[in-house]
């Protein structure tokens, strides 16, 4: 079960820069769909790789859908090395992307973001037409279906 305000809070009081994306994005932002993992994209500057991989590893962060017991170093390293990993956490599933299909690393996502208030924290989540755009490029059905939800909402808020 994800629990979603401890994976967060982990995060930003690591000082950790990332912009939530995907489910738990189109959920902040009125999607009615649920979604059982947390999706982010992190800045891969060094010193923010190290308050990552710091931040994660009391969770007992390990590659999802890898045999157990499969070696797996979480450290500065394996995160220099790759670019975007599935992992389940002590708190659920977190799914780090250093670069979005449709949307780019960090840095180009940081000015499509909007700025909300979860768990007393400010966190920069997605704004709705970059959720849309990543999600068409990905393809997947389920990022096909949630398309037409997000452009219903980001209507509906232009109209207020």
């Amino acid at each position: 079960m994800m629990d979603l305000r401890r994976l967060l809070l982990t995060l930003h009081d690591a000082g950790v820069d990332f912009v939530l994306i995907g489910g738990v994005a189109a959920r902040a932002h009125g999607s009615a769909r649920v979604t059982q993992d947390v999706d982010i994209c992190y800045s891969r500057a060094a010193a923010n790789l190290e308050r990552l991989v710091a931040a994660l590893k009391p969770l007992k962060p390990y590659l999802r859908g890898a045999p157990p017991g499969l070696p797996f170093d979480w450290s500065v390293a394996t995160l220099r090395a790759g670019l975007n990993f599935t992992l389940t956490t002590k708190a659920g599933d977190l799914d780090l992307f250093g670069e979005v299909l449709g949307g780019g690393r960090y840095e180009a996502l940081e000015p499509h973001t909007i700025t909300a208030e979860i768990y007393d924290r400010p966190t920069r989540i997605l704004d709705i037409p970059w959720l849309i755009r990543t999600k068409r490029a990905a393809g997947r059905p389920r990022d096909l279906e949630v398309i037409a939800e997000l452009e219903a909402l980001e209507e509906e808020s232009q109209g207020q």
